[in-house]
This record gives structure tokens, C-alpha cells and sequence, in this order.
């Protein structure tokens, strides 16, 4: 058994002073725990979820690469992300097939992050709003296809985003909330139909704003739909996606549903220049990833850690930045039982932070992966 004490540890919603007692999974925590190594005030919270990235260090969740999510794992651990959702773009059957097989036969490294399931960012989305998704692969919502890619990834689909204007929408997602989340994005949905789809069974919205109508008040499109729903929703806080006082506009009015996320690309934790992102041509200047000769975005170059401190940055408290990036993701993907919190026999994966929010310690399972 392993203690720490003298922390300020993240429950239930705010910090409090006391330790952990935990194997692979928390035996104890609170104040109660005054025993183990001291960690003279340092921050100890839920290890980070990042249920929308696609990759890093030159890899992506789509090549279907065992080697690639190896390193993408190590990647996300030592940055604090400990599970995270291998994230597809808009591709053919059989490339989307040999990237769940991957995912299905993934065995975490010692110093990785865990696989918290896979996040199917297409094909299923509008044309009009497809963004950096190459609009050659598009399919009409499909159960059929999702069950086959769900089956082929050892049944690990936890998010699949949709356009819910798209014929055949409705019925589809009548029929997969049954497995797995199923989120809002790439769309022009108008509200009525965003709210159809909210009733049907959708309860996310994939990164709001980007990728889908302007909120306006005439036409309140799909974030109005998901304030009325109660749908989670997820936000890139890159400080490029998303304007800061719209960052603090979202947690504002969604509060616990807000959800962090990186939507980082292969080009994370690399240099600038050219890379690729589902057969599409992307530049990184800067840190701002575009499709190549154009100003649409494409993702991100950041990882959640850095999206976490910079939406403190732009106003979000500390104690709902945290809950965004670790509870928050967990509930969003029905994980919440077993990971996001500091609870009695949940499992044991936690970061220690200084008073500045610099990344000192990663838990995966009870086990110091850096």
C-alpha cells in the first residue's frame, strides 16, 4: 500500500488537505490520510481525459499503427493525460477497420496512458461543415457500419459524432445511444433539429462552435440545443479555436458539462512544417495547424495539460478547469465508474501539480509513470 499526505487533493469539486492510500486503486482519501510522503501543499487531482485527439509526436489514431499508439500513449502520459480516446477521422470502411483492430489489440507500455476507449469523428457528418475531414470518405449515418467498426475494435466505441440533419440521422442515433455516446458535430443543423436529435438519444456536442452554425439569436443552432438538452460539450482551448471570453461564456452557462479537449493533431509535441491529417495536406506555423494554403483550422498542436492551464488563463477557475479535463470527460463517455475521480475503488491515476500548475508526478494505476 502506498500513501501521500499534506496535498491539496481535488474532491468533489474543491480542494481539500489531506493524502491518498491506494494499489491500482484509491483505498482511501481525504483527510483521514496523513501518512506517506508529504507533499507540502502540491496539488494532487484526477489524472487528465482526453476523449477527442487524434495524435501526436508524428502519429495519428487512424494510420491503425500498434507502434504509433504505443507512442502516443507515452506521449500523453508524461504530459498528465492518463486515459484517453483514440480519435478517427472521416475514412474508408477498411482504413477505419484496421484502426479499431489496432486499438482492439493495444497493450498499454509501463509509462503510457490507458485507452479509455475510441472516439469515431466521422464519417457520418455534412459535407457543408466537414471541415478538415476529407469530404471523399463522407458515409450517410450507417448503424450497420458502426456496429462492424465497434465489433472490430473489441467493442471499445465510446463516442461517435454525427451530423443530425443527415438522412437517416435520427434513426441512427436512436439506435447506437444505445452503445455509446453519440455527440452533435460537423453539422448545419438548426436548433429544432439539433433538439430532435438531443431526444433521440444524442447527449454531446462535438467541439461547440467550431464545425457547426454560429450561436445567434435568431438561430440558436446546436449550442442552444445543448444548453437545453443538457448535453456535455467540448471546447479546444487553444486560445485559437475558441475566443477566451467565449471559453468563460461556455463554463459559465454548461458548468459541469463543459468537457476540455486537445483535438490535438500528429503534429503535437512537433516542430513546425508540413504533416498530414486523413489524407489532407496541414501546415503547423506557429503552433496553429491549418489545412495547407488555406485558414481553416484543423485540430490542434497542444495537449490537454496545456488546454487545462491556459482555460485557467482565460478566467475558468482551477476547480472547474480540473472537473472539465478528468470528471467531466469520464461521465461524457459513461467511464465515470471507474476513472476521472479521486473515489473509494476507482482507479488510482492522479497528478501532482505545483502551486504554478507545473506537472510533477503522473499515477497510472497506482504506479509513478513520471
Amino acid at each position: 500500500m502506498n500513501e501521500i499526505s499534506n496535498a491539496n487533493v481535488f474532491l468533489d469539486g474543491r480542494f481539500v488537505t489531506g493524502g491518498i492510500e491506494f494499489s491500482d486503486v484509491v483505498e482511501a482519501v481525504g483527510p483521514a490520510v496523513t501518512g506517506g510522503i508529504d507533499l507540502h501543499g502540491a496539488y494532487v487531482i484526477p489524472g487528465l481525459i482526453d476523449i477527442h485527439t487524434h495524435g501526436a509526436m508524428n502519429e495519428d489514431a487512424s494510420d491503425g499503427s500498434p507502434e504509433g499508439l504505443v507512442k502516443m500513449a507515452r506521449y500523453y502520459a508524461a504530459g498528465g493525460v492518463t486515459s484517453w480516446c483514440p480519435t478517427t477521422m472521416t475514412l474508408k470502411e477498411p482504413v477505419l477497420t484496421k484502426s479499431m483492430e489496432a486499438v482492439r489489440d493495444f497493450q498499454r507500455p509501463a509509462d503510457g496512458a490507458k485507452v479509455a476507449g475510441v472516439h469515431l469523428e466521422g464519417p457520418f457528418l455534412s459535407l457543408k461543415k466537414c471541415g478538415a475531414q476529407n469530404p471523399d470518405n463522407l458515409h450517410a449515418p450507417d448503424a450497420q457500419l458502426f456496429h462492424r467498426l465497434d465489433e472490430a475494435s473489441g467493442h471499445r466505441v465510446r463516442l461517435v459524432t454525427v451530423a443530425p440533419e443527415e438522412p437517416g440521422a435520427l434513426p441512427f442515433i436512436r439506435e447506437v445511444s444505445r452503445t455509446c455516446t453519440v455527440s452533435l458535430g460537423h453539422t448545419t443543423a438548426d436548433y429544432d433539429t439539433a433538439m430532435a436529435a438531443y431526444e433521440a438519444g444524442a447527449s454531446h456536442a462535438t467541439h461547440l462552435f467550431n464545425a457547426m452554425p454560429a450561436l445567434n439569436h435568431r438561430e440558436p443552432g446546436v449550442a442552444a440545443a445543448a444548453l437545453d438538452a443538457g448535453a456535455t460539450v467540448e471546447l479546444i482551448t487553444d486560445g485559437f479555436h475558441i475566443h477566451p471570453a467565449v471559453v468563460r461564456l461556455v463554463h459559465r452557462l454548461f458548468g459541469e458539462k463543459l468537457v476540455l479537449i486537445s483535438d490535438s493533431l500528429r503534429c503535437a509535441g512537433m516542430p513546425d512544417g508540413d504533416y498530414e491529417l486523413g489524407g489532407l495536406p496541414i501546415t503547423l506555423t506557429e503552433g496553429v495547424a491549418r489545412l495547407r494554403g488555406s485558414s481553416t483550422l484543423a485540430g490542434s498542436s497542444i495537449h490537454l495539460m496545456d488546454g487545462l492551464r491556459r482555460a485557467v488563463s482565460f478566467g475558468v477557475p482551477l476547480e472547474a478547469a480540473v472537473y472539465a479535463a478528468t470528471a467531466a470527460p469520464a461521465k461524457a463517455i459513461r467511464r465515470d465508474h471507474e476513472i476521472g475521480t479521486l473515489a473509494l475503488g476507482l482507479a488510482a491515476d492522479f497528478l501532482v501539480l505545483d502551486k504554478d500548475l507545473n506537472l510533477k508526478a503522473v499515477y497510472v494505476d497506482g504506479v509513478r509513470v513520471r
